[in-house]
This record gives structure tokens, sequence and C-alpha cells, in this order.
């Protein structure tokens, strides 16, 4: 694989005091169409304990993938869910959302999840809100046979030379795909993603390596070893070739088509301008949002 750029994911605190750590970029769009990914990992309680209680959005969508532990999931739409182990939630919030997230206690669990942004086109920042979740559905799995293994978490995805799997959840903003791709330990993939503009690696587990092919007047072969918390930007249109090391590799996989739009971002809003981002402020205020049903 040939990266482009490469990020690591910063310590912060969102919520009610939940530590996560973050990748995200809200002024170059250097993810686009994504914006932002945080990662939940711990097994202390009071990492994540006071949970994300009710705040609004507007003009993104949120995509929540749980690992391990789990969330309930609240809005003013009158959606009430679980989300668990291996579901996905996704939440195009359009004009406007007010939701919660409550961690569900597990002590002999912990919790290991990850909340995406994505940005919305311009034209659709104020259609009405859509949810979706994966609690009664199951996200599709391929496997190789060195022991890679692809999770279809949203988008269409083709692996190991099977045929294409598509995720339950599809239409995302960006026409972006995500996956979580876990690799045995000495695991060797490829994949395939020429057919996206965007495509991105965030390492959550273990370390991985990777051989590019140096082409020029001295042929030769440059391999790279990444290890955990680290995003990278790929191109896209260079074959995606990891072997995972003796702990083995788990991480996520983005790809998209880039929006390509200016931004003005505050907060949970992100709009095209400032006086877009007033307007939220004055109608989240004014209680135009609505509010979660007792």
């Amino acid at each position: 694989m040939k990266v482009q750029s490469q990020f690591s994911a910063r310590p912060a605190m969102d919520g009610d005091g939940v530590n996560i750590r973050r990748v995200a970029d809200f002024n170059h769009t250097k993810f686009d169409p994504f914006l932002m990914m945080d990662e939940i990992k711990s097994d202390d309680e009071q990492d994540f304990i006071g949970g994300f209680p009710p705040h609004p959005h507007r003009g993104i969508e949120t995509f929540t993938y749980i690992r391990k532990g789990g969330f309930e999931h609240k809005d003013q739409l009158g959606n009430v869910q679980a989300i668990r182990a291996k579901d996905v939630q996704w939440m195009s919030t359009g004009s406007g959302v007010i939701h919660s997230e409550m961690p569900l206690i597990d002590a002999d669990e912990g919790l290991h999840g990850f909340q995406i942004w994505l940005n919305m086109p311009a034209k659709d920042k104020m259609r009405p809100a859509r949810y979706q979740d994966t609690s009664e559905t199951v996200n599709p799995e391929v496997s190789n046979d060195s022991g890679a293994t692809l999770r279809a978490l949203a988008g269409d995805w083709a692996f190991a030379g099977q045929a294409e799997i598509s995720a339950p959840v599809q239409g995302l903003a960006g026409e972006a795909a995500i996956a979580d791709f876990m690799l045995s330990p000495d695991a060797i993939a490829e994949l395939q993603l020429k057919r996206h503009e965007f495509v991105g690696l965030y390492l959550y587990q273990g370390t991985l390596s990777s051989t590019h092919i140096n082409t020029g007047q001295d042929t030769d072969k440059e391999t790279k070893q990444y290890i955990q918390g680290q995003y990278l930007i790929l191109d896209s249109q260079t074959l995606l070739q990891m072997q995972a090391g003796s702990d083995g590799a788990g991480l996520l996989l983005f790809a998209g088509k880039p929006i390509k739009e200016d931004i003005v971002h505050m907060g949970p809003f992100v709009m095209n301008t400032q006086a877009e981002i007033q307007q939220a402020i004055d109608d989240y205020q004014a209680g135009r949002f609505g509010e979660i049903p007792a």
C-alpha cells in the first residue's frame, strides 16, 4: 500500500467526562467525506460511565460501531435501542437531532467502540433526519485462507476473491463505506479499493507492515511498520497489501467520495456558512429540535 499521510489519535474528553482517542480535521478536510473518528477503549468504567447525555446535531452523519460492551441510544424521533458488540448505528442528522448515548454497564467486559462523523453535502443538510441500526441484523463477513476477516459495516465490499458483500446500512454521505478488518497473527491480505477516491485506515489493535514498490531508475521494495493508534490516508489506486505482526492486527477501513465543500464547524453543528451555524444555535435554543420523550 502507498501511504499519503499519517496521523496519530490524540487523547481527548467528551460527553460527561468520557475518555477517548480522537482523529479529526474540521479545517482542511483531509478525511473528506469523513470529519472525525473517536475511539473509546477501556476496561475501567470510570473512563466512560458518564456517557453522552442529550445533545444536538445538525448537518452531519454519526456512525457508531461497538466491538465490546454497549450503549443505549435515545433520540427525539422516539428511537430507543441498545447497541451491543458487533452492532452499528447510523444517524443522518440533517436538519436536527437530539440524542443521548449512555453506556450499558458490564464490568466484566468494559467498552470498546467508535463514533465516526461524516459531512453531509449542502443540499442534504436540512433534510429530515434518518436513523438505522443493525441490532436485529448481522453485518456480513468474508475471510481469506491466511486468517484475515473483513466485516462490512456500511456500504459494499469485495475481498478474498469472493462475491461482493453488502452491509445492511447503505446510503451514507459521500458514498462512504466502512469495514472492520481483523487479521490473525502473521496473516496476509490484499484489497483493491480503486473505485473509491478516498481510502483511510485506522489501526486500533496490534501491528501492521506493508510493502510498497518504488519505481524509478532503481526499482526496490520499501517495507514499513505501523502501530496501534495510527490513522493512514492511502492512495486508493494502489493495491492495499498488508501483513499483521505476531500479535495480529485490527483496523477500521474508510472509503468514500470527497464532497469538496467548504464547511463551518461549531461543536455539534457542521454547516457551510457562519450564518447557518448561527441559525442552528438559534433553532436549538428556541426548542425547535424537539426533545427526547421521557
